[in-house]
């Protein structure tokens, strides 16, 4: 009889929260800002990417009181930021910066995985998804 060795199954690695995503020193002083009266020690920036926009995928942020289960809690010059497990590959590598211009202030994603984006600023496509366009709306 031959002896079979077990099989090893090497764990999926994780990627290096701080490579998913950084905030530029603009991005946390404002996030600090909106957060400085806030009492919940779990407050955070929820970062998000969902199929929409004329490029295919959108970005969504918004400050959430706690991380949900499927969450992935990452800490970003101190401040904690919340992403999905399917967001996670699409925001690798991305800088959120906060900029105020004349014509508008606003959170924007500098996102090295995005291939294309389109006029309304809000929206792109990645070479490995090309989303499915629709028209720009804000």
């Amino acid at each position: 009889m031959i002896e079979q060795q077990p099989t090893v199954v090497e764990p999926t690695p994780i990627l290096d929260p701080g490579t998913v995503v950084s905030l530029s020193d603009a991005a946390a002083s404002k996030l600090r800002e909106l957060t400085k009266d806030e009492t919940n020690p779990d407050i955070g920036l929820r970062v998000y990417v969902y199929s929409g926009g004329c490029s295919g995928f959108r970005y969504g942020m918004m400050l959430e009181d706690a991380p949900t289960p499927e969450d992935k809690v990452l800490q970003a010059s101190g401040i904690k930021v919340y992403v999905d497990g399917q967001s996670i590959a699409l925001l690798q590598g991305s800088e959120i910066d906060y900029v105020d211009t004349l014509m508008g202030a606003g959170f924007t994603v500098n996102n090295p995985n995005a291939v294309a984006a389109c006029g309304c600023g809000s929206s792109f496509r990645t070479a490995d998804d090309t989303g499915s366009p629709k028209g720009c709306s804000h």
